[in-house]
């Protein structure tokens, strides 16, 4: 369990004034120059020994990350863009943030564009989170008052502006290239890679794409060191992260933990328990709608991190913990996670485009029961058919729900269509 005197985000429930004075209160923009004056390299290597693993979902070292943007200007702009296109089902971590504890993401900003050499960092946030974009925009404004960003950020010698980009509620711009294409004012469609940002990103230069998450907790790190969250959770699997309890708990919360914890006890500890009980648990989707799910034995005993949740087929991705109890109709629930990632795809890959349509239809027809057994296989072939030959990953979160679905239940599936079968009128 997570000692008090551990956690990073100290003002998550909105108990405390956001704006700077109370941030600076709860030790933000403390000692910032002086982490600025000890150099890029020095930052960078802190990172890469915290451990810190990507928050937005796919789990990249952070300090790695960075370290692949050039280590000399061309003396042409350089950018930090910050992923706050919050649009993942079962996901609200970074709202939590943004809109109560701002000036951690500010503060993480102006640190990490410096340690990348970046001019400018730009925060796209989802165009529906409203009073997050202004509680950052007020944020923003409080910092360049104080001259924390801006000309002479800090006192430090480095310029730094920070801009907030509000998008237009498309959850393909979750995905850092097709982010970029929009923020560069194009249709928000998925670029192929390479070139990767780190070399051509936004307005064809040197970029990285960061989770908000990943941003906000970096100024700690420093302040703390690289040590201190590398002793927190597991091997490989370091720090705090915020998980996000929805669907059939007792009550349903955003909370920050340690990596590595039993599922079961963050649920029974911080969520109230599964309505019901545990014996009443059906699955989880540990990740937010995009990874597969688990059913309750695989629950009992699994650990919430990285390689744990991978080793059983399924993933951490945002944390965001999706829990169905026994009364959940499971393959309806799947079915309509395909209708939005059906109505969510770009189009511009056709298996995508295409394959998303057939795979909710198929589905749809499964709920009904009205499908034929060996439909089973040949939907399993289309989610293979989609997975890893589109440019983006949207193909991959569409087709491991219903991989994940069949993994586990299909032997409710079959009992739909047998049952639908025998209702059939028999020939003459």
């Amino acid at each position: 369990m997570l000692q008090d005197r551990d956690r990073i985000f100290t003002n998550l429930y909105g108990e405390h004034d956001p704006g700077l004075d109370a941030a600076k209160s709860r030790g933000d923009w403390d000692s910032t120059k002086q982490i600025l004056l000890k150099g890029r390299d020095w930052i960078i290597d802190e990172m890469k020994a915290s451990g810190l693993r990507g928050r937005g979902g796919a789990g990249f070292p952070t300090g790695l990350k960075w370290s692949f943007m050039p280590k000399k200007s061309d003396g042409g702009p350089a950018y930090l863009v910050v992923n706050a296109d919050e649009s993942e089902p079962g996901t609200c971590k970074d709202r939590e943030i943004m809109r109560h504890d701002p000036h951690k993401l500010v503060e993480g900003c102006l640190i990490a564009g410096f340690a990348m050499g970046a001019t400018a960092a730009y925060i796209y946030i989802r165009g529906e989170f409203i009073s997050e974009a202004l509680a950052l925009d007020g944020a923003i404004a409080e910092a360049y008052e104080a001259g924390l960003i801006g000309r002479n950020a800090c006192g430090s010698g480095y310029d730094f502006d920070v801009f907030l980009h509000r998008g237009a509620g498309a959850y393909i711009c979750g995905e850092e290239t097709a982010l970029i294409e929009s923020l560069e004012g194009k249709k928000g469609q998925p670029r192929l890679k390479p070139p990767f940002p780190a070399a051509v990103g936004l307005y064809g230069r040197p970029t990285t794409v960061n989770n908000v998450e990943s941003i906000s907790v970096a100024p700690t790190i420093l302040r703390r060191g690289a040590s201190w969250f590398a002793g927190i959770g597991r091997e490989k699997n370091t720090g705090t992260k915020l998980y996000c309890f929805s669907g059939h708990v007792n009550k349903p919360c955003v909370v920050e933990d340690a990596l590595g914890l039993p599922l079961k006890e963050l649920i029974e500890r911080h969520a109230g328990g599964v309505r019901g009980g545990w014996d009443n648990l059906m699955a989880v989707i540990p990740g937010g709608s995009s990874v597969p799910l688990m059913p309750k034995h695989v629950c009992d005993d699994v650990l919430m991190d990285f390689d744990s949740l991978r080793a059983q087929g399924s993933g951490l991705g945002t944390a965001g913990v999706i829990v169905m109890d026994k009364s959940t109709d499971i393959v309806y629930a799947i079915a309509r996670l395909s209708k939005f990632y059906m109505h969510e795809s770009c189009g511009q890959c056709t298996p995508c485009r295409e394959g998303t349509g057939w795979m909710w239809r198929i589905m749809m027809r499964m709920v009904r029961g009205e499908a034929r057994l060996e439909e089973i296989d040949m939907l399993l072939d289309v989610t293979k058919e989609i997975e890893g030959h589109t440019i983006c990953a949207l193909g991959d979160a569409a087709a491991w729900p219903i991989q994940g679905l069949m993994r586990h239940f299909r032997p409710e599936v079959e009992r739909r269509i047998k049952e639908y079968a025998a209702r059939l009128p028999r020939a003459a």
